[in-house]
């Protein structure tokens, strides 16, 4: 025997997904809602089981306080991969799943097509086109050979340990409990960052925001690390300290950066970040494809499907651990 439900999906256009909800789920009474304001007056008349939510303008201003309220549902289904917009949260009192892996594939190729902008040096061309002028003794750079620390080896950094093996690059990574890695030649704890830094040509920033990882990457961190490193931030904002990353690109401490995500967003206009040198900023769309939304509600569906049944769901979230 099934369960019946009332689902709420709070997206910027709940629409698609109410249609595909009827399709597979027929019967189930639905409701979409597609502003932060307001929410909690809908909750509170429509008094939901399941909320599916995605934080569409960002994390300033999310209602946290009507989802996890009183009139809020006893699941919450986030749609992507962070739920520091969340958290706490009491596990007893309201089960969070994400969407985690469902757009790994696609920030693997924005760590890579990252890495290659800097190392084929796309910027030096593109000037040279513009002057005109054909250098005789352009080299490229190999990747084969370097070395890729990968802080995070969920999802998302062991999608891109696949990608950067297969380029030969060395790839070391971090964990919370750490355990052999396919394609990850060493596996260590968070508290060895300090002698990794060092190591890595590449440095990836692919965990959740929590306490232990605020100001992760710190000043020290960037002094340690290699003169000619490259840095791509696929975290949350917070994991990387803005103000020693401006410091250290207008130092030359870095080959180069690319940021997709930040303390504040959208960027403030006046924020120096936008004149750095070298740095490849992006508006938090490494996990944005055409279809990444319907994929993600296609997750849902189906911890939908064992929920009725009573079965365990997939990516439950512990607060503590951020996954």
């Amino acid at each position: 025997m099934t369960k019946s439900a009332r689902i709420l999906i709070h997206t910027s256009d709940p629409a698609p997904m109410l249609a595909r909800l009827a399709e597979a789920a027929p019967g189930i009474e639905a409701r979409g809602h597609d502003s932060y304001d307001g929410l909690g007056r809908v909750l509170a008349d429509f008094r939901p089981d399941i909320a599916y939510s995605v934080a569409f303008r960002g994390r300033d201003g999310f209602p946290r306080e009507a989802l996890l309220g009183p009139d809020g549902p006893g699941w919450i289904a986030v749609g992507g991969s962070g739920v520091d917009h969340l958290t706490p949260w009491d596990m007893g009192a309201v089960t969070v799943t994400n969407s985690a892996g469902v757009a790994a594939a696609m920030m693997a190729e924005y760590v890579l097509g990252a890495v290659l902008h800097f190392t084929l040096d796309i910027d030096g061309m593109a000037a040279d086109r513009a002057a005109r002028h054909w250098p005789p003794n352009r080299l490229m750079t190999p990747l084969r050979g370097k070395t890729m620390l990968i802080v995070g080896l969920g999802h998302t950094g062991q999608a891109v340990a696949a990608r950067a093996q297969a380029f030969g690059l060395r790839v070391i990574g971090t964990r919370a409990r750490p355990q052999p890695v396919e394609n990850v030649d060493e596996v260590h704890g968070s508290d060895a960052l300090a002698d990794l830094w060092g190591r890595a040509d590449i440095v990836v920033l692919s965990v959740p925001l929590l306490p232990q990882t605020r100001g992760l990457v710190n000043a020290r961190a960037l002094v340690a690390m290699k003169p000619d490193a490259i840095l791509v931030d696929v975290s949350r904002g917070g994991v990387l300290d803005g103000a020693a990353l401006i410091n250290a690109m207008r130092a030359g401490r870095l080959k180069g950066a690319a940021l997709d995500v930040f303390e504040t967003e959208p960027l403030p206009a006046d924020s120096p970040i936008w004149g750095l040198e070298n740095v490849i900023l992006s508006p938090h769309c490494s996990a944005v494809y055409e279809d990444w939304a319907m994929q993600s509600f296609e997750l849902f569906l189906e911890n939908f499907g064992r929920w009725r049944k009573g079965e365990p769901l997939l990516n439950v979230v512990d607060p503590g651990r951020g996954y």
